[in-house]
């Protein structure tokens, strides 16, 4: 099932964690960090009573985009508290531990933005590409809040269904089967660390990277966890969204989670790789990337093993069939319609401040499309303010 390479920045559509979108969606059912921080708040309080707010346009770059240690005395790790949450992602997961997002694990899209470009050193587009998909799929876009994990009430009151403000751990949303250190959602837990499936990502990186994860390992790896859903899941599903992320995710342990004082044969320890994806914690003295990164290595890691977008058929396993419909990495505009559909099938007749914010916060993401994809058609599903 081969498929010819094409790389783009929506190859990093949350390649923090494992994510996807099923566009039949079967499941459904303000201040910037840096300012909380220096006021002493370390949880999310922005519009706790549920206020509505009106939504803001996401954060440009910072201005230093440089080499620069992040795991410093402004941002010690601490334990999670009763009531915090952490989700799939566990590059999200290590923001909030460290600080760099409420430790609560609940937070604007402008916290988000700026969060993943101070810590990490993602490229601004990169990160608001991410940011705002899962915000518009699992955020209540009236209070502008999203949880990285689970649904919370610290989110505010909920919207009219069928949308439901579940945050990141919704399947079918943003979550998506075949990840690397989570289960698919067929099988219970779909968020949380799975030490079976780590012990897979350290067996491979000692079998294909002399014990360290590199390009070569994610290739080997991705393709081998597809297989791995395709024999054990009769719901997999490997497509539009998901599809994309799936080799993006691969390459982040490489690009984000390696020193950045390390700039040539870029390879993950499995010590701070537990640190990441376990832990949720930086290793000590880390430094972020000396430079705004975004999805190097994807291609390599498509070539290893292309493969079609599509899923196991009729709830049966090894019953995969491809889906021609899908988007994938040749038909890139299918990825923005998919997701405007799929915000419509949430949102079917919004009013007032919830029409208004998902009329921005489209906007906002499409512009983003726009720099990294080109050439796709605008969908205004609500009007045009």
């Amino acid at each position: 099932m081969l498929l010819k390479p094409f790389t783009f920045l929506a190859a990093l559509l949350f390649t923090l964690g494992s994510l996807s979108i099923s566009f039949a969606f079967p499941n459904f059912q303000a201040p910037n960090g840096d300012l909380l921080r220096r006021q002493g708040i370390e949880d999310s309080t922005v519009s706790q009573a549920g206020h509505g707010v009106d939504a803001p346009p996401p954060p440009g770059p910072p201005s230093f985009t440089g080499l620069k240690l992040v795991n410093d005395r402004d941002h010690p790790w601490k334990p999670l508290r009763k009531g915090d949450v952490r989700g799939p992602c566990p590059g999200l997961n290590t923001l909030a531990s460290h600080g760099y997002l409420p430790r609560d694990g609940v937070a604007t899209p402008t916290q988000i933005v700026n969060a993943i470009q101070e810590g990490l050193n993602m490229e601004n587009t990169a990160a608001i590409l991410a940011t705002y998909l899962g915000h518009l799929l699992n955020g209540n876009q009236v209070t502008d809040l999203l949880s990285i994990g689970g649904k919370t009430p610290k989110t505010g009151p909920p919207p009219p269904a069928p949308a439901h403000a579940g945050g990141l751990n919704v399947h079918g949303t943003f979550e998506g089967d075949a990840g690397l250190t989570r289960a698919d959602e067929f099988f219970g837990d779909n968020h949380s660390f799975n030490q079976t499936l780590f012990d897979k990502l350290v067996d491979f990186s000692n079998r294909y990277g002399g014990g360290f994860y590199n390009y070569t390992v994610a290739g080997e790896l991705r393709y081998s966890r597809i297989q791995d859903s395709i024999a054990t899941n009769p719901q997999f599903s490997f497509k539009n969204v998901r599809y994309i992320t799936a080799y993006g995710e691969t390459v982040f342990p490489v690009n984000f989670f390696v020193d950045g004082r390390v700039t040539t044969d870029r390879k993950l320890s499995m010590e701070d790789a537990a640190s990441f994806f376990r832990d949720m914690r930086f290793p000590p003295d880390f430094h972020r990337s000396d430079h705004p990164v975004s999805n190097q290595g994807v291609d390599q890691v498509i070539a290893a093993h292309s493969w079609l977008p599509g899923g196991n058929a009729d709830g049966k396993v090894n019953n995969y069939v491809v889906d021609p419909t899908s988007a994938d990495f040749e038909h890139r505009c299918r990825l923005y319609d998919r997701v405007v559909e799929g915000v419509v099938g949430l949102y079917p007749s919004p009013t007032g401040i919830l029409k208004r914010n998902l009329i921005k916060n489209l906007q906002y993401w499409y512009t983003a499309v726009n720099v990294s994809l080109g050439g796709c058609t605008q969908l205004f599903p609500f009007g045009q303010l």
